[in-house]
C-alpha cells in the first residue's frame, strides 16, 4: 500500500481504527509490534548534556541506539520527538540516512507509539540536537489515543484515574512524584546518618491502636478472625525499643484510617514514625527542625520554598508556643485560667467555636478552638507545644501541668506535618488511659482506641525514657512540590470506584 493510499483509508477510520489498521500491517509486513528487548545504549538527557556545545549545523559520527514514546511527529515522519524517562531527543530520518525499505516503517508510526532508533548525533542549523537516524524498530505500538499537545489532560479525574497517561503527558507531574522518591530517600539517608535501624511492622492488626482513628476492617480466613488495618506502627515500635532491639528505630510506610477524603487526606497515606530511647519532646523538636530543613535544602538547593503566595523558611529555629498561648493570642482565651469544662464551654461559644456535647470537656473543647481558630494561621515552621491530656493517650503526662501531655506537633502553611511526645511508659497510667479509651469507644466515639494487653504487659517489662514521632510524607511532599491537592504527590490515590 502506498503513502497515499495509506491516509486515505485512514480518513474513513476513527483514530483507534486508524491504529489497529497500522497494526495489522505491521504483522502482515512481518514486524513484531511487541518485541521481547531492545539493547539502548544511551538516554535522551545525558544526550542533551553531553553535547550541550554542539555547534548549530554539527554532524557527528558518534553512534547511539535510543529509546522511548513519540511525543510528535512532523514532516511525515522526517522529524520525531522521542521522549524516555530523562528527557526529550529529536529524531532526524532523512532519505540521506534511511534507506526507502526503512523508511516505510515511518508510515505505520503514530504519537504514543514506543520504538527504537540507531543513529549518529547532529545539531540541525536550526539549533536542535538530534539522532540522524539510521533505523526504526517498533518496540510497542499504541492503541490509544493520547491528549492532544498543547491542551494536554485537562481533565482533573482523568488525571488522578488514569496516572499512566498523566504521567506521559505532563512534565509537572512526572517531576513532583520523582520528588516524592527523592524526599522518601533523603528521609531514609537522615535517619541511618542517626545511627537509627529501620524495621517492619505489621500492616494487619488484631487490636486497633496507635492512634485515635477510625479503622478499615478486614476478616483472616484462616485464623476466622477480624484484623484491622493499621492506623500507625506506633505499639510495634515501641515493643522493639522494650526489647532493645536499638536505641532508635523507624518505620516508613502506609497507614490507613477509614474516614473522609479532602485535599489533604487520604485513606492511605505515607508516614515515617520514629522511637529514640533517652530523648523526650524537646530532643524531637531539635531532630524535625533539623531533618525537614536538611532535606529541604538536598532537594531545592536552598531553605526557602514557594507555597502558593508565601515563601516559607525552613532554616531559622521555629518558634516553639504552647496552644494555650496560642489560642489566648488569637482569641484572647485563657485556657489555663479555665477550671471547670463548663466555663471552656461558654469560652468557646463566646467566639462562636461549637462544640459537640459528647466531647465538651475542658481539653477537647481546647483543641477544637485551636482547630478552628489558630491552625490554619501558622504559615511559617511552628511547634505546637503541651498539648491537652484528653487526646494525648499515649503522651507522657506534662513535668507542670496535669492537664497536659509532653506532646507537640508541627506546623507549617497551616498543616500539621509532624507529630510527637515524651512516651509514657508507665503501665498502671497507661492500662488507665487505654481504659478511658474503651469506655469513649462504647460511649460511640469509633475512633477511641483499644485495650491492648499485651502492649501493656510489654511496658511491664520496662520501657526506657523514650520520644516517639511521626511525620506525614505526602503532606510533606505537598509543601515541597506547592501541590494543593494531596492526590497529586500520591501516585495513586483513593477514588471513588467509576461506575459503568
Amino acid at each position: 500500500m502506498t503513502k497515499n493510499n495509506v491516509a486515505e483509508e485512514n480518513q474513513a477510520l476513527s483514530p483507534r481504527e486508524a491504529k489497529e489498521e497500522k497494526l495489522a500491517m505491521l504483522k502482515e509486513k512481518g514486524i513484531t509490534p511487541y518485541p521481547h528487548k531492545f539493547e539502548r545504549t544511551h538516554m535522551a538527557g545525558p544526550i542533551q548534556e553531553k553535547y550541550a556545545d554542539l555547534p548549530d549545523g554539527t554532524e557527528t559520527e558518534d553512534y547511539v541506539a535510543v529509546a522511548g514514546r513519540i511525543m510528535s511527529m512532523r514532516n511525515n515522519g522526517m522529524f520525531i520527538d522521542l521522549q524516555d524517562a530523562s528527557g526529550k531527543i529529536q529524531l532526524f530520518c532523512h532519505k540521506d540516512s534511511m534507506d526507502e525499505e526503512k523508511r516505510e516503517m515511518l508510515k505505520l508510526l503514530d504519537i504514543g507509539d514506543v520504538i527504537g532508533a540507531h543513529g549518529t548525533i547532529r545539531r540541525t542549523p536550526r539549533g536542535e540536537l538530534s539522532v540522524r537516524t539510521s533505523e526504526i524498530t517498533m518496540l510497542t505500538k499504541s492503541l490509544e489515543i493520547l491528549p492532544e499537545k498543547h491542551h494536554g489532560l485537562k481533565d482533573i479525574e482523568q488525571r488522578y484515574r488514569q496516572r499512566y497517561v498523566d504521567l506521559i503527558v505532563n512534565e509537572e507531574s512526572r517531576e513532583r512524584l520523582r520528588t516524592r522518591s527523592k524526599v522518601v530517600k533523603a528521609i531514609r539517608d537522615y535517619m541511618d546518618g542517626l545511627g537509627a535501624m529501620e524495621v517492619e511492622t505489621p500492616m494487619l492488626h488484631p487490636i486497633m491502636g496507635g492512634a485515635s482513628a477510625k479503622p478499615f476492617e478486614t476478616h483472616h480466613n484462616a485464623l476466622d478472625a477480624k484484623f484491622y488495618l493499621r492506623v500507625a506502627p506506633e505499639l510495634y515500635l515501641k515493643r522493639l525499643i522494650v526489647g532493645g532491639f536499638a536505641d532508635a528505630v523507624y518505620e516508613i510506610g502506609r497507614c490507613f484510617r477509614n474516614e473522609g477524603l479532602s485535599i489533604k487526606h487520604n485513606p492511605e497515606f505515607t508516614s515515617i514514625e520514629g522511637y529514640h530511647a533517652y530523648y523526650d519532646y524537646n530532643d524531637l523538636m531539635d531532630l524535625i527542625e533539623d531533618m525537614c530543613r536538611t532535606i529541604v535544602q538536598k532537594i531545592h538547593g536552598s531553605t526557602v520554598v514557594k507555597v502558593g503566595d508565601h515563601d516559607i523558611d525552613f532554616g531559622p529555629a521555629w518558634p516553639r508556643k504552647t496552644m494555650c498561648e496560642l489560642v489566648k493570642e488569637k482569641t484572647g482565651l485563657d485556657f489555663l485560667a479555665m477550671k471547670t469544662d463548663e466555663e471552656a464551654q461558654d469560652a468557646a461559644k463566646s467566639i462562636g467555636v461549637s462544640i459537640d456535647p459528647k466531647a465538651a470537656t475542658w481539653g477537647k473543647i481546647l483543641q477544637e478552638v485551636f482547630d478552628e481558630r489558630v491552625e490554619d494561621t501558622l504559615i511559617q515552621p511552628t511547634h505546637v507545644m503541651d498539648v491537652p491530656l484528653e487526646v494525648s493517650p499515649l503522651a507522657k503526662g506534662h513535668r507542670e501541668n496535669e492537664r497536659l501531655v509532653e506532646r507537640f506537633e508541627s506546623f507549617i502553611n497551616g498543616w500539621e506535618i509532624a507529630n510527637a511526645f515524651t512516651e509514657l511508659n508507665d503501665p498502671a497510667v497507661q492500662r488507665e488511659r487505654f481504659q478511658g479509651q474503651v469506655d469513649a469507644r462504647e460511649a460511640g466515639d469509633e475512633e477511641a482506641q483499644m485495650l491492648d494487653e499485651d502492649f501493656v504487659t510489654a511496658l511491664e517489662f520496662g520501657l526506657p525514657p523514650t520520644g516517639g514521632w511521626g511525620l506525614g510524607i505526602d503532606r510533606f511532599v505537598m509543601l515541597l512540590t506547592d501541590a494543593s491537592n494531596i492526590r497529586d504527590v500520591i501516585c495513586f490515590p483513593t477514588l471513588k470506584p467509576k461506575q459503568d
